[in-house]
């Protein structure tokens, strides 16, 4: 068979993303089938645009390679790759969009952080150990529906980083789960918790997105917030973070999550001496409860 008879592979740009494109059409579900072909078609677009060369494509394969490398019990690289990439942000402005048209409570990131199976509390618990620095705060946390109605039995789970400026599972000198809590509303969709106020705390940079940055000579830091996560039967699971509207790095946030309504001013507790308290109504949307997947265990 002559060469001018054998099809063989694509020999142009634009043959070529037809032939990727018409393999993708085989995709059985049409969401999946969408969302890949799209994607191809941007990541031919990006390569033409760039002019990119090959060395530099096995540059990018090596980095990914590494953020799944970096990734393990005490850190998901690939999050935190989206994170400072602006694109968990910007996944969450979208939604943000839809939840609050319907009068909900503005989302955000659930971040790298949050483990499965926070400890059980009864309202008005400590979530620290003694030894943990910090001025101390009392957080009151209501859940409602988008009448204001009370939402009961709803779990909420709590996280933050010491103001040391590690979360637990990066520091072998915090106990086991410090700082981290789940409890349940009582009747009237309420509960509260005592904590210390946290502080502003540079993300990892051990790892292929610490040299990213790098590069790109951005700082490191987030401002100082605390982290929730609502779950109720019936109602559409949502993330959301409180950002202190006092902190340094507020408009600089190195993952682009301090924004809106999540930005909030830390009141002092005039009942105690150098202590602090928030007040959070979290107002969830009705539609299938999917709990998303913790990121550590």
């Amino acid at each position: 068979m002559s060469s001018s008879s054998h099809l063989g592979s694509p020999a142009d740009a634009e043959t070529l993303l037809a032939a990727v494109l018409a393999e993708n059409e085989r995709t059985e579900s049409d969401r999946l089938r969408f969302v890949l072909r799209s994607l191809i078609q941007h990541l031919h677009a990006f390569a033409k645009e760039t002019q990119l060369n090959y060395e530099e494509l096995e540059l990018g394969l090596q980095f990914l390679n590494a953020v799944g490398q970096a990734t393990g019990p005490k850190k998901n690289e690939a999050i935190l790759l989206a994170d400072v990439l602006g694109l968990s942000t910007l996944v969450q402005l979208q939604d943000a969009k839809r939840i609050m048209a319907h009068g909900g409570t503005e989302p955000a990131l659930i971040g790298p952080f949050w483990r499965a199976n926070h400890p059980v509390l009864e309202s008005g618990s400590e979530i620290f150990t003694p030894d943990t620095p910090g001025h101390r705060m009392t957080v009151h946390v209501r859940v409602m529906d988008l009448n204001k109605q009370a939402i009961p039995g709803a779990l909420v789970d709590v996280w933050q980083a010491s103001p040391s400026g590690l979360y637990e599972n990066q520091d072998d000198h915090q106990a086991d789960m410090n700082l981290r809590g789940r409890f349940t509303t009582n009747h009237q969709g309420e509960f509260f918790y005592k904590t210390v106020k946290p502080a502003g705390y540079p993300i990892p940079v051990d790892g292929p997105v610490g040299q990213l940055l790098k590069h790109q000579h951005r700082h490191t830091m987030r401002p100082a917030h605390l982290h929730f996560i609502a779950i109720a039967q019936g109602y559409r699971v949502l993330a959301t973070q409180i950002f202190d509207a006092q902190d340094p790095c507020i408009n600089s946030d190195v993952v682009f999550g301090a924004v809106g309504s999540l930005v909030r001013q830390f009141e002092p507790d005039s009942n105690q001496v150098n202590s602090w308290q928030l007040h959070v109504d979290i107002m969830l949307e009705p539609g299938e409860t999917r709990i998303p997947h913790p990121p550590l265990s």
